[in-house]
């Protein structure tokens, strides 16, 4: 009898730690012999993304090649292009350009998102994202570029677009950024833009407040209520018909599910994502479950649904697996729940603002919240170590970190 497959497409927070939830699953039920868990990406690395809007992009795709043959998990060099729901074959892109199809069992959807790129004339020309790493490196060497170009209001001006947790984090890096290249003491400005009433408007009435403040003080310009029509070579124009000069203009506007997501049949939300069932099964897909920011997924009774973070792609991947590998297994699956939500926005020198609560109740501010966002971002976020009972010891479904 030829061994059963479960299939995970991507290396990504969730990819990652449905394939460790897998193999624990298996172990549990004694199929280690004939189940087997292949992981699908490009390399054998885990892109710590929510880090990319930082400086210094040292350690930001740690390899898990070890971690991953610690517990027995398969890694396939290569794209998933199409996925064969009737057949349960997916056609793989490998890295030296052969295609060939792979079978499975049980396939786990984990190719996260991508930014979303609306066609803005000069968008894709002239702005810059931090999107992925490669991304994220263009702008560091942009930024570093700068400091040879002569003085001009331009040059000392970036424009970030996009208020979200990565434009904001991105415009409150990007003051200390641009001295870093062009002077202590260099006159930069910083705008960022958004079409919402308010900067920070979704993060409710006191964080919002709290994150206005902070830009203040940091002399963060902020252009609330408009968008950005145009951008090329020198800036910005906006939809009041206003323009802002800048050699550095920032994207960050927005995420949309991985394109595989629109293969799986069923119902999918405005971001592409498939409406997962309470096991993150694609209800309309026998075999697929969907995890990570390619499902949405209810995270309690409240009426609270899963955001594209890290936060949930960490739960949301744990219980893919493990169900995945329950089903072939013989095991109980597991609902997914992930009621506690917390925030830990960084804002650059003012510190950073720890929430609890889909309402963002302020917790910690400062350097109090900086504390809480570098152990988050430096030890929390990261895979670890190639320890086959250490990794079992928190690969089940129902473990959840939180401060």
């Amino acid at each position: 009898m030829s061994k059963q497959t479960i299939l995970v497409a991507g290396s990504g927070f969730a990819g990652v730690w449905a394939a460790l939830s897998a193999v624990r699953a298996i172990s549990l039920a004694g199929r280690e012999g004939d189940v087997e868990v292949v992981i699908v990406s490009p390399e054998p690395r885990l892109v710590i993304r929510p880090r990319l809007y930082e400086a210094v992009l040292e350690n930001m795709d740690p390899d898990v090649s070890e971690l991953l043959a610690a517990v027995g998990v398969r890694h396939v060099g290569g794209l998933i292009q199409d996925i064969d729901v009737e057949g349960r074959e997916a056609t793989v892109l490998y890295g030296d350009g052969a295609v060939q199809p792979i079978k499975w069992d049980r396939f786990v959807l984990a190719a996260g998102s991508r930014l979303a790129t609306p066609p803005i004339p000069g968008l894709a020309d002239h702005a810059f994202d931090v999107d992925q790493l490669a991304s994220a490196r263009r702008l560091d060497a942009h930024i570093k570029s700068l400091g040879e170009r002569a003085e001009t209001a331009a040059r000392n001006t970036a424009v970030v677009v996009g208020g979200g947790f990565t434009g904001l984090e991105g415009a409150a890096e990007m003051p200390e950024r641009l001295r870093a290249v062009l002077g202590k003491d260099a006159q930069v400005r910083v705008v960022i833009v958004d079409p919402a009433s308010q900067i920070g408007a979704d993060m409710g009435d006191e964080a919002g407040e709290a994150v206005r403040a902070a830009l203040v003080e940091m002399g963060i310009e902020q252009r609330p209520g408009v968008r950005v029509t145009a951008v090329d070579a020198g800036g910005v124009t906006l939809s009041d018909g206003s323009r802002i000069d800048a050699e550095t203009v920032v994207w960050s506007a927005g995420l949309r599910a991985h394109p595989l997501a629109a293969q799986v049949p069923g119902e999918h939300d405005a971001a592409g994502r498939v409406i997962g069932d309470a096991f993150l099964r694609a209800p309309a897909a026998d075999g697929i479950f969907v995890t990570g920011d390619t499902v949405k997924a209810a995270t309690d009774d409240a009426g609270n649904f899963t955001v594209m973070s890290c936060q949930h792609a960490l739960s949301l991947g744990r219980v893919a697996g493990h169900n995945a590998a329950a089903e072939l297994a013989g095991l109980d699956l597991h609902p997914y729940s992930q009621p506690k939500y917390v925030t830990c926005l960084d804002l650059g020198a003012w510190g950073a603002l720890y929430t609890e609560g889909w309402d963002r109740q302020v917790r910690l501010t400062r350097e109090e919240g900086k504390k809480v966002k570098q152990e988050i971002n430096g030890i929390w976020i990261y895979p670890p170590a190639p320890d086959r009972d250490a990794v079992f010891a928190v690969a089940n479904p129902d473990f959840v970190i939180v401060p």
